[in-house]
């Protein structure tokens, strides 16, 4: 017999109708007459319900049938005597695939704090919430791919070693073949760099975007979707060493169209996360709820559902950085001293700033432009004013910054110009210099942090709960 997903089974399962299911265990219980199994094999929150006869299994082979043990179950459908689940399974025929001993299995049925999961992050995708998220990562990744597929773009595999910093931070993972102790030098005492496997230093990529605008100014709309990577020592809640980037760039579009497109991208994921994750999101939503009960109603989380609908629903608003410090500094908050970090023209604005833009002031997503050129990227264009850049950020309630992006600058003299006043070296980057020297064109595109999203779509509230194996400073298990 051909084994059905739980899913299927779920969905369409007939009264009277013989299955074949295989999955894990959730729970078990019952009497000494009938036990009753909760079996999940991934591809639904929800469990199928199997009713086990003592009498015709015998209490051995049950005994054997614990949390996360693994089981395969023939049987007939009937309709459940429970809510929540048209049919339930009476099995005919169960097989074990493996045992879990309740005494050393460390995920049990009882509430387990996050950071006890992600210490046996190699065991919590079988829990129920860790299931939903990793489905909604999924379903995510493949709406990317569709969205862009189905707009014209290419998928372009950027380098993961490279020996350029596109964002001149400095903070990158070295890669070396160099024996660690007592690696070559040269006659001045530095490493020699020459003996190593590609004959220079080069290191982990922070961003597939220079190498994006390079495909850019050929096929016209490329993005890339690749692992990068941060050596930045930050043990936030928001940060990982490794990651995963969006970076979209298209020639021949400006600030405004650059704008439109993040607009348009981010409410067609939100869009098909509410259309093919529903079960998942409304689980994590009772979840997030269950959690916050206890905290005063301001306190609260929106809810999730609620909070995903509200990106949909709104236009993004477009207000340029100056604008934004004028309202900040006209807000309450920052005149009953109320904001922890500074406001003033020309700071890097902090979340609180981003929020209150967005979930106080204009109660509406936002777009920011016009950043001050000094706390931006060299390759940002300049604008008449001298003073700002033509970038932009997109900040969501609770979360802030979720893309940041600019227009390029596609002028050869202006662009060394920058590069010189931020001592990024011309010489090692006449590769991308040359896409100004021969037909180069206006051009834009930003980076979304798949990790960030995937944090503003499930709710959760740290951002190693929405990766498999999180790396951070003085973590790499697993």
């Amino acid at each position: 017999m051909k084994r059905l997903k739980i899913k299927e089974v779920l969905a369409g399962g007939q009264v009277g109708q013989q299955v074949l299911v295989k999955g894990w265990v959730r729970t078990k219980r019952g009497s000494k007459n009938v036990n009753f199994i909760a079996l999940n094999d991934g591809s639904t929150i929800n469990n199928l319900q199997i009713v086990a006869d003592v009498e015709k299994f015998g209490e051995a082979l049950l005994r054997d049938i614990n949390t996360s043990a693994s089981i395969g179950v023939n049987g007939e459908l009937v309709e459940s005597q429970g809510s929540g689940q048209a049919v339930e399974l009476v099995a005919s025929e169960i097989t074990v695939y493996g045992k879990a001993d309740p005494e050393k299995y460390p995920i049990q049925p009882k509430k387990h704090s996050l950071e006890f999961l992600r210490e046996n992050a190699h065991l919590r995708f079988r829990t129920a919430t860790f299931s939903a998220v990793f489905r909604i990562r999924h379903a995510m990744a493949f709406a990317i791919h569709k969205y862009f597929n189905d707009k014209g773009f290419y998928y372009l595999h950027t380098p993961i070693v490279t020996a350029s910093d596109a964002e001149g931070a400095g903070q990158m993972f070295r890669v070396s073949t160099l024996p660690p102790v007592n690696p070559p030098t040269t006659e001045d005492g530095e490493i020699d760099y020459a003996q190593d496997f590609f004959g220079r230093p080069t290191n982990l990529t922070v961003s597939g975007q220079l190498e994006g605008e390079l495909g850019a100014t050929a096929l016209g709309e490329v993005y890339t979707f690749g692992p990068t990577f941060r050596a930045e020592n930050s043990n936030t809640t928001r940060h990982l060493a490794e990651f995963w980037m969006i970076e979209p760039e298209m020639a021949f579009y400006e600030l405004k169209d650059n704008m439109d497109l993040a607009e348009e991208f981010l409410k067609y994921l939100i869009k098909y996360a509410l259309d093919n994750c529903m079960d998942d999101l409304k689980f994590l939503s009772n979840r997030l709820q269950q959690e916050e009960k206890n905290k005063p109603q301001d306190q609260r989380s929106m809810e999730l559902i609620e909070k995903l609908q509200f990106v949909l629903e709104n236009d993004f608003i477009r207000c340029t950085y100056t604008e934004a410090i004028d309202i900040l500094r006209n807000s309450k908050p920052f005149k009953k001293g109320k904001f922890q970090f500074p406001v003033e023209w020309g700071i890097d604005l902090q979340s609180e700033h981003e929020r209150y833009l967005v979930e106080k002031h204009f109660k509406k997503p936002v777009i920011l432009i016009d950043y001050p050129k000094d706390i931006k990227a060299f390759y940002m264009k300049q604008n008449e004013d001298g003073k700002t850049v033509a970038a932009m950020d997109v900040l969501f309630p609770q979360i802030g910054e979720i893309i940041g992006g600019s227009e390029r600058e596609s002028d050869y003299d202006k662009l060394v110009k920058r590069m010189e006043e931020m001592d990024v070296p011309a010489d090692e980057m006449w590769w991308y210099l040359d896409t100004r020297r021969y037909g180069t064109v206006p051009h834009a595109g930003f980076g979304l942090g798949f990790e960030r999203f995937i944090l503003f779509a499930t709710g959760m509230g740290n951002i190693r709960d929405v990766i498999a194996f999180p790396r951070t400073p003085k973590n790499a298990e697993f």
